[in-house]
């Protein structure tokens, strides 16, 4: 395959005599004339040793570079950062999570400017990571593929007395030892316990295996069309992801020759498509922030209610931890994404028309999937685990802009909640509060100056969330935030409330006894007070809490950041955009 340069970035770099300096440098690192003159592939990596979700991540990349330059193409592998969740939880670090997302898709797009490359594939394995390299991809619209690196693999524990007998016989997550860190402080799990589990839970490479934010992310990635067919599922450790590496690096380079771009890809009808995966697997809320982010970067309308209106009306089917019992290895090992994609399209709930990076349509795609629900992992779309997704959205008066909660693995008796509200100013406080029992059941707890802006940096709530699940209460209070939630969370917990309360929403206006009601059935989220009262309460409020962060990133961060109902996006987005990189 000979492809034209005239109209690719790389000739700014490659082409002409003026080009000669620019020609010298890719000389000194071995590039043959042949190589310098074909396109330039950018296979960008989120690798880095903070965690096991991007540990292999390295690895992959050169089975990548191999598939470009077996099609005719010129790898240039460049690595960005990413921040890690599992390590960043619980404390100050987790600030710096979200915004790490904007971080990757702007040094992502600054890399590929800089350089003129042609076309982008990109590796991620944890939880932002994986929205910011779709993001990048969307935002330069060249021809782009995603990679996800894959899951761990289940912990186990070992039978010993040590070890009480229900984390015995199934599968660990770390979503276990945030649970068993609440055991150990009720006082219901030793120390010796909690020794033995934190050594076996996290077995391998790969990133969280439950249908946790990563490995909803990377369904995404396949259901929008950017990666190809069941490349998100097998886990990291497996020697198949590298055939699946070398296939995406061959498939850019087709889309290259065919000039399909991201954005003839991401259209809002695959945003359609991706957002009915995440429903129906029981995927993490954190969805409801990343795929209106995405959508942001190709300038379609799709913001928190697009997204709700489309969890309300798609069966919950695949039986995922945390709600349900299976994790990634398990759905991949029962057909993957391909089987769900294809029980969606038996209730016709996918546009089949969707471009993909294959060249062909997602309906292409999955009239050549020959496996069926297993009933077990993945159940017939005729007979779900519930009609509705396992994440809705909330609306009321306690936030006008919307808030979201995953209802998978709740019970019918459980999707309605009212209760008296205890406030926190912040997680930490409520984290201690909980550490020492210092709440009552039935109570709404109400975590507040924690969202995009205001943290800054949006954190998610795991540790309480899990210390709660710990003390056996997880299903005897509820919880709201202007912050997030992990999407190992379990329980009537609502977050991305909005508007967050540093820009006066009424979750600000909250006290200590007001009465709040929740229901995850009619989508709804009030406070008992009227608008007079509210109004009256804001005219006396003092205004967003003082934030220590008053310079660097995450000062940056908080005065660029937008409504979490439209993705807590830090710029115009692609409807002010005045070029396309690509075209330049």
């Amino acid at each position: 395959m000979t492809i034209d340069k005239s109209r690719l970035p790389s000739r700014h770099v490659t082409e002409g005599p003026a080009r000669a300096p620019h020609r010298s440098y890719l000389y000194a690192m071995g590039l043959s004339e042949e190589e310098i003159h074909q396109p330039l592939v950018g296979v960008a990596t989120c690798w880095n040793e903070a965690a096991p979700c991007n540990i292999a991540l390295n690895r992959q990349a050169q089975a990548v570079k191999q598939g470009v330059k077996v099609a005719r193409g010129t790898p240039r592998e460049f690595t960005t950062i990413t921040v890690t969740d599992g390590i960043a939880m619980g404390h100050e670090g987790m600030r710096s999570s979200l915004a790490s997302r904007e971080a990757i898709a702007d040094t992502v797009e600054l890399t590929m400017r800089g350089h003129a490359y042609d076309a982008l594939v990109g590796l991620a394995g944890c939880d932002k990571s994986l929205p910011g390299m779709m993001m990048a991809m969307v935002r330069l619209n060249v021809p782009s593929v995603f990679v996800y690196g894959g899951s761990i693999l289940p912990g186990r524990a070992p039978l010993v007395d040590e070890v009480p007998q229900d984390f015995k016989d199934r599968d660990l997550t770390v979503q276990d030892m945030f649970e068993a860190v609440g055991r150990q402080q009720a006082g219901t799990l030793s120390e010796a316990a909690l020794d033995i589990l934190e050594r076996v839970a996290c077995p391998s490479a790969g990133a969280c295996g439950g249908q946790f934010t990563a490995n909803t992310m990377a369904c995404v990635s396949e259901a929008i069309g950017l990666a190809l067919p069941n490349s998100s599922g097998a886990p990291a450790p497996y020697e198949s992801r590298d055939q699946y590496g070398e296939a995406s690096g061959q498939a850019v380079m087709n889309l290259i020759e065919k000039n399909i771009r991201a954005r003839d890809i991401v259209t809002r009808a695959s945003m359609i498509n991706a957002a009915r995966v995440v429903a129906c697997t029981g995927g993490s809320t954190n969805a409801g922030l990343h795929l209106p982010a995405i959508a942001h970067e190709a300038g379609i309308d799709f913001d928190l209610d697009d997204v709700c209106d489309i969890f309300r009306e798609t069966p919950y089917f695949v039986d995922l931890k945390p709600g349900g019992q299976y994790v990634a290895k398990d759905l991949y090992e029962a057909g993957g994404v391909p089987v769900v994609l294809k029980e969606l399209d038996k209730a016709g709930l996918i546009d089949r028309d969707c471009m993909t990076a294959t060249g062909y349509s997602i309906g292409e795609e999955i009239d050549r999937v020959s496996r069926e629900a297993d009933g077990k992992v993945i159940y017939p779309i005729d007979t779900p685990i519930s009609t509705t997704g396992g994440v809705v959205g909330l609306k009321g008066n306690l936030a006008p802009e919307g808030a979201i909660v995953k209802i998978a693995g709740m019970t019918e008796d459980q999707l309605t909640f009212t209760g008296p509200a205890r406030v926190f100013e912040c997680e930490e406080d409520a984290f201690a509060a909980v550490q020492k029992r210092e709440y009552e059941e039935g109570e709404v707890i109400v975590i507040r100056n924690e969202g995009p802006s205001g943290g800054p940096g949006m954190r998610e709530m795991l540790a309480t969330t899990a210390a709660l699940s710990g003390q056996g209460m997880g299903k005897k209070v509820a919880l709201i935030t202007d912050g997030r939630f992990s999407g190992a969370t379990r329980g009537f917990c609502v977050g991305h409330v909005g508007p967050e309360a540093a820009h006066g929403g009424p979750i600000a206006l909250i006290e200590n006894g007001d009465s709040i009601t929740l229901n995850a059935r009619e989508g709804t989220i009030s406070v008992d007070l009227t608008e007079d009262q509210l109004a009256e309460r804001k005219a006396n409020w003092k205004g967003p809490k003082e934030t220590i962060y008053s310079s660097g990133a995450l000062y940056k961060y908080a005065q660029l950041v937008g409504s979490t109902r439209l993705g807590a996006v830090t710029h115009p987005g692609a409807k002010m955009e005045k070029h396309v990189y690509a075209d330049l």
